[in-house]
């Protein structure tokens, strides 16, 4: 999961391969909270992790459930609809899923119990799911504005709540107040409840869910259409003992999307389908019908039981006029896909946006105009004009905290203008989808892969800064000398010896190292080697690699590898003029001798390992001259790398140096 305050996307080309989707949020709460409520244990499989039911968990924690957690399925201990826990003050982050249906169902439990969240989630309605408890008797104060959390709720004995007269609920704002009212209900079916809808219902899908997984834990509510619900008297919660999630309904609209304005990854002809695996035509969820509209526009889709395929048919996009309110959540994507229309889209009938974790409409709006877009926008619509290959412009994409806007956005990076898209604060995927971004790199094809290269003498740092300023833009890491030094220590273990008679055999080692970088970790098949290639005698056999010419080529080769979406930082000697000629940003980075000895004193003393200041400045001189003196990638700048003399800087100074010159060498200005 990607926590740097911005993440940039190059242009991206194809897609083809598998997509395994996580659970579902929607679904993964109301398990959750019926799991909670019911007798027995429950088996939880497959549990979406995500902020959204990290937050549920810890709320029921703290109410007095038992909650097992391991690699594999989840254990709740139901309460059996008696709290252990009267008093609780419980944070909900922005989790509507989790606000709302714990709100209706501690009021009924009684118990004195305070609710709050982000800033964000105390400025989300819940006046009317309030209004339809205090009808029953419960008592709820707002202790903030009225209408919006933060809450405090009060207990109510049972025999105190009335529940002669119908429930009334207004269903034109959002459906999860309904939802709230169905799942917590049955703690007071002493007799028939009944629910009586105001106003339109909307997102009825998701009151299919709730329906859906009421009846899997015992809860059998009758319909009369939308408009009247009834819970029976003598209710009561009753563990499946197992149950699974189904994967993300609306986390597969992105991949549906890509599917339909993607071409065939690289090195194909024509286009090639994308696979997503978890959720298919029997979902229960009522996002799938994202698929209709993805097929109105053109896409080409199969599906079966627990997948869909998914490749591009119509090109351009086809337009369409749609009534979204069956699918406000995945709808989002139809506006980022109406950029690639053959005409103006319109998506209506989505009011509900605007009291979701930011208000949909305006940030979808304000966000498609940074990249050159039209756009109209109402109460509850939003015309989207698409753009031509020429009208495309490299934006910062502001995500408002809102997973589905950085989501939708990243789609904005197939645009036919080549401009990359930077998406502000990519963790916010955190709330359903935390790697979303891995997932979608996972199964794309960039037209190109921007690298940092940062190359200088021994002792100058460069590997210290490169970490540092691959950290800070969420790229990936070459220590390109620990690729020597590696393939020195696998000749060892394999007993080889550096000689031309074992060249090849060293070279198809190196080829295949199983290497990764992570925070400063030089990790060998998932072993920590750091310390084991930092001897002196693993310097020596990484001098001695070197020199044989097929290692050489299989370890360049094995580097270029390491070009991976969104990024690289690359340092060594060569990378700027060998390795990766074409890289955008090149830094030379040196110091003076005395400094650079001073530095690697300090360094060997902490080890305990004595040495001189004088030996180390004459031996760094030394192998400075051989470097750039030798006949294959001798040391020396790039025609074109910038120089950085950090012998009076500090790290962070110079990463801040080197981050400023990356945002020189970027089209997105200052932001």
């Amino acid at each position: 999961m990607f926590s740097t305050p911005f993440l940039d996307i190059p242009p991206l080309a194809g897609a083809g391969g598998t997509v395994q989707l996580p659970g579902s949020k929607s679904i993964s709460n109301r398990v959750l909270l019926l799991a909670a409520l019911s007798s027995g244990t429950t088996t939880v499989h497959d549990l979406l992790d995500s902020d959204d039911t990290r937050v549920m968990l810890e709320a029921l924690a703290q109410l007095g459930c038992r909650i097992e957690r391991t690699d594999g399925p989840l254990r709740i201990e139901g309460l059996g609809g008696q709290l252990s826990t009267p008093r609780a003050s419980l944070f909900l982050g922005n989790a509507g899923t989790a606000m709302r249906p714990l709100t209706a169902a501690l009021a009924l439990l009684g118990g004195e119990f305070e609710l709050r969240g982000v800033p964000r989630m105390h400025e989300r309605p819940i006046g009317d799911l309030v209004d339809a408890l205090t009808q029953l008797g419960c008592r709820i104060d707002y202790l903030g504005n009225p209408g919006y959390p933060p809450l405090r709720i009060h207990p109510v004995p049972s025999e105190a709540l009335q529940l002669d007269a119908p429930i009334r609920v207004r269903g034109d704002v959002s459906s999860q107040f309904l939802t709230a009212l169905l799942l917590a209900l049955p703690l007071a079916s002493r007799r028939d409840i009944v629910i009586d809808v105001v106003g339109e219902l909307i997102s009825k899908p998701y009151i299919e869910i709730t329906l859906n997984l009421l009846a899997r834990f015992g809860i059998d509510v009758l319909r009369d259409g939308w408009q009247r619900f009834t819970i029976p008297a003598g209710s009561r919660y009753r563990s499946p003992g197992d149950i699974h999630i189904e994967a993300d309904a609306s986390s597969a609209s992105y991949f549906i999307a890509l599917g339909a304005i993607a071409t065939g990854a690289a090195g194909q002809s024509g286009p090639n389908s994308l696979r997503i695996e978890g959720v298919g035509a029997d979902s229960i969820q009522g996002d799938i019908r994202f698929v209709e509209a993805a097929e109105a526009m053109g896409a080409r889709v199969q599906s079966g039981p627990n997948w869909l395929e998914v490749s591009r048919g119509a090109w351009p996009l086809k337009a369409i006029d749609l009534d979204c309110n069956h699918i406000p959540d995945a709808a989002m994507t139809l506006a980022v896909m109406a950029l690639y229309a053959e005409a103006p889209s319109t998506l209506r009938n989505i009011a509900s946006w605007r009291v979701k974790e930011t208000d949909r409409i305006d940030a979808m709006a304000n966000e498609l105009r940074k990249l050159g877009a039209t756009v109209e926008a109402g109460p509850d619509f939003i015309r989207v004009h698409p753009l031509a290959a020429d009208g495309w412009r490299a934006a910062s994409i502001r995500t408002y905290d809102d997973h589905r806007v950085a989501m939708c956005f990243s789609l904005a990076a197939f645009n036919p203008a080549g401009v990359p898209v930077r998406i502000l604060d990519p963790h916010c995927v955190a709330k359903t989808f935390p790697d979303y971004f891995e997932t979608l790199f996972s199964v794309v094809e960039p037209r190109s892969v921007p690298v940092i290269c940062i190359d200088g003498p021994t002792a100058s740092g460069k590997g210290t800064l490169a970490v540092e300023v691959a950290r800070a833009l969420g790229y990936h890491y070459l220590d390109s000398g620990a690729l020597y030094r590696v393939t020195g220590l696998a000749m060892r273990r394999a007993g080889l010896n550096a000689e031309p008679a074992h060249a090849d055999r060293i070279a198809e080692l190196a080829r295949s190292l199983p290497l990764r970088f992570d925070a400063g970790k030089v990790l060998l098949a998932g072993e920590d080697v750091t310390e084991a290639i930092r001897t002196e005698a693993a310097g020596m056999d990484a001098s001695r690699v070197s020199a044989l010419p097929p290692v050489r080529e299989a370890l360049t080769a094995l580097q270029i590898s390491f070009r991976a979406l969104p990024g690289l930082v690359a340092d060594g000697r060569d990378m700027g003029t060998v390795i990766f000629p074409d890289a955008p940003l090149k830094v030379y980075l040196t110091a003076s001798a005395a400094h650079r000895a001073e530095r690697r004193h300090k360094q060997l003393i902490s080890k305990g390992i004595s040495t001189t200041l004088d030996s180390l400045r004459a031996d760094l001189e030394a192998r400075d001259a051989r470097d750039s003196s030798r006949s294959v990638a001798p040391l020396k700048p790039a025609q074109d790398a910038r120089r950085l003399d950090n012998s009076s800087l500090s790290i962070a100074q110079s990463v801040d140096q080197v981050l400023d010159w990356w945002r020189q060498v970027q089209p997105f200005g200052s932001s």
